[in-house]
Order: structure tokens, then C-alpha cells, then sequence
């Protein structure tokens, strides 16, 4: 029975990647794709101060008078769809 040495190429899986990348780097002419990021036209709206305060505090004023009431159904849909991608 022979025993080989180690596989070299699993010793150093930090080495692999860097090789990895700069091959990619090469057949992508070295230019990388920026991040991006989008933001939402309703996300935009939420992140105004003044609005986002209002809401805060009616759903705030809905707590405190036991008037504030969570629609189980549309949550556990919502939350399957979120999983389901």
C-alpha cells in the first residue's frame, strides 16, 4: 500500500482564491463591477423624517390604546414568500 503525501493543493485554501481572482481578473480585462445599490422609490419615502416619525407614533398611540392589531394571515404569507426565494 502507498501513502502519498499531502494534497498541497488544499493546504493553503487562502492562496487557491487569491489565484483564483487573479485569473479572473486577467479574462475581465482587471476591471472589476462596482456594488451597487438601489433603493426603492417606497424605501426612499420611509427614510423622510418627518413621515417615518408620524407613522412611528400612530402605531405608537394604536399600542398604547389596545387598538393596534397584527393581520396573522397576510404576516405568514409574507414571510413564506420571503423564504420561498
Amino acid at each position: 500500500m502507498k501513502i502519498y503525501g499531502p494534497n498541497h493543493s488544499n493546504i493553503n485554501p487562502y492562496h487557491n482564491q487569491k489565484n483564483i481572482q487573479k485569473n479572473d481578473a486577467k479574462s475581465t480585462g482587471g476591471a472589476h463591477k462596482p456594488d451597487q445599490l438601489e433603493i426603492s422609490d417606497k424605501a426612499l419615502k420611509m427614510q423622510q423624517k418627518d413621515a417615518r416619525q408620524t407613522y412611528v407614533n400612530e402605531i405608537k398611540q394604536q399600542v398604547d390604546n389596545g387598538e393596534y392589531n397584527v393581520n396573522t394571515q397576510e404576516t405568514a404569507k409574507k414571510i413564506l414568500n420571503f423564504w420561498k426565494v
